[in-house]
């Protein structure tokens, strides 16, 4: 006889029957949202932010302007006192490396000259015919001969005190004229009267008229070192005539500590110009004729290098003529600022440094406006300011009258050539085909020592007279 055991579906041992127990759960601290918590480390953490986001720009700026060179200590600046005037120790004198820029993640340099054995056999682009709306290109002047009535520029003007017998007297209304592009011009560009100054002897007049391409310089006021240029080839110390004027101050200054012209008029490779009887007190002015007018002084000249006293120039003239000019067909190059883009910007810095008075610039600004000048920061792509302490040019009619125009707006109103370039770059835009080149190539084909301090009027009148005597 079988007995079957019953088999049931439930556990034995399940209480479900039963009323369970349940036991408090422990509650959750809420969590704070995630976007508050993102604020919280971001008021707590947003100094060392600040400071990561300043050291990554450092960086980057350092390695586009010229690498790890940049950050290599350089041969500290000695000064010493000699005569009254601070001089400076070598610091970058002599260098000659050129610098780099990082471009698209590749290391390439800022100027970018042919190779040697190639400028030894550059051959100079033959003359053509101006191809720029200006065609001829005539400079008012007034000889003995000629009356007043002729000469609208002869008589003084009460606007601006700075007008002489050597920039003739213009008038806003004749300003305003100067601006209206013509295939045949004549305009106001120094030298105006026979009596007006800037006397150059008739020996170096002569030697002018030799050159036919040109790195000038200049140091009036005895304050400025002449340094010598480095870096050039054969040929352009066979073709390039290296020039500096000095006047009877610097002349006495310089030798006054030794350093003295041969029988030739040469110290190493810069044949010096004495220039007497100076037409303006203010020596910055005096500076603009060699910087702004060498087309006047150098009649046969058909390329031009200016370089700041402050500069020791340590590139190829060849070269720079051919990267800047010839390689682009541009006939003007001049180096971006390195610091602003806005004249109205670069008007507050100079006010802040004490380069030129508030009255001054406010005017020039207030003349500016009145004309329709833009804000812009840049034009055509490039910034609207430069840094005028290298230029380079070909001589051309259209060139010309950009720098007359320049040099006339930075006797009206400031001595601070940056203001007023800009101006002149948009009345005249697209006139001269303008190379404006960046910072960094222009710090490759110059080492920059500085001003020297100038010395005191008591001693620069002291210099004088014992120079007569």
């Amino acid at each position: 006889m079988d007995f079957a055991e019953p088999v049931s579906d439930e556990d034995p041992e399940d209480f479900s029957g039963r009323i369970p127990i349940r036991l408090p759960r422990k509650r959750r601290k809420p969590r704070p949202h995630r976007r508050r918590r993102f604020v919280h480390v971001l008021c707590d953490w947003w100094m060392v932010l600040v400071i990561l986001f300043a050291a990554a720009l450092f960086v980057y700026e350092v390695f586009k302007l010229g690498g790890l060179d940049r950050l290599r200590p350089r041969t500290p600046v000695i000064k010493k006192v000699i005569n009254g005037v601070d001089r400076r120790g070598k610091g970058n004198l002599d260098r000659i490396e050129p610098m780099t820029r990082v471009v698209r993640g590749v290391r390439e340099p800022c100027l970018k000259l042919l190779p040697s054995e190639q400028l030894e056999l550059l051959d100079i682009p033959r003359d053509t015919e101006p191809v720029g709306p200006v065609k001829v290109l005539n400079y008012l002047t007034r000889t003995a001969s000629d009356s007043d009535a002729k000469f609208n520029l002869s008589q003084p003007s009460l606007e601006n005190a700075k007008f002489n017998l050597f920039t003739g007297f213009q008038t806003l209304e004749q300003r305003q004229q100067n601006f209206q592009v013509m295939e045949k011009m004549e305009v106001p560009c120094g030298f105006f009267s026979e009596t007006g100054g800037f006397r150059i002897s008739d020996e170096d007049t002569n030697f002018m008229k030799t050159c036919r391409l040109l790195v000038s310089t200049c140091t009036f006021g005895g304050g400025d070192d002449l340094y010598q240029p480095i870096g050039m080839t054969q040929a352009s110390l066979d073709k390039v005539c290296y020039v500096a004027f000095w006047d009877e101050i610097t002349l006495a200054a310089q030798e006054s500590i030794g350093i003295k012209a041969d029988k030739n008029h040469f110290i190493g490779n810069w044949r010096v110009i004495i220039v007497k009887d100076l037409p303006f007190k203010d020596q910055r002015l005096n500076g603009k004729i060699p910087k702004m007018l060498p087309h006047r002084l150098f009649p046969n000249v058909r390329y031009s290098i200016w370089v700041d006293s402050k500069s020791q120039f340590r590139r190829d003239p060849l070269g720079v003529f051919e990267a800047l000019l010839w390689r682009s067909n541009h006939e003007m190059a001049i180096s971006e600022h390195g610091a602003r883009s806005s004249v109205y910007d670069e008007a507050k810095a100079v006010v802040k440094k004490n380069k030129a008075t508030p009255e001054e610039v406010d005017m020039q600004l207030a003349q500016y406006r009145l004309d329709g000048l833009p804000e812009d920061k840049r034009f055509d792509g490039k910034k609207a300011l430069s840094e005028a302490s290298i230029i380079v040019r070909k001589h051309t009619p259209s060139t010309n009258l950009f720098m007359c125009l320049w040099f006339n707006e930075v006797v009206r109103f400031t001595a601070r050539d940056q203001l007023s370039f800009p101006y002149v770059h948009w009345r005249l835009m697209g006139l001269a085909k303008l190379n404006m080149f960046p910072v960094c190539t222009r710090k490759d084909m110059v080492n920059s020592m500085g001003h020297l301090r100038k010395d005191s009027t008591r001693e620069r009148i002291d210099w004088m007279l014992r120079f007569k005597t």
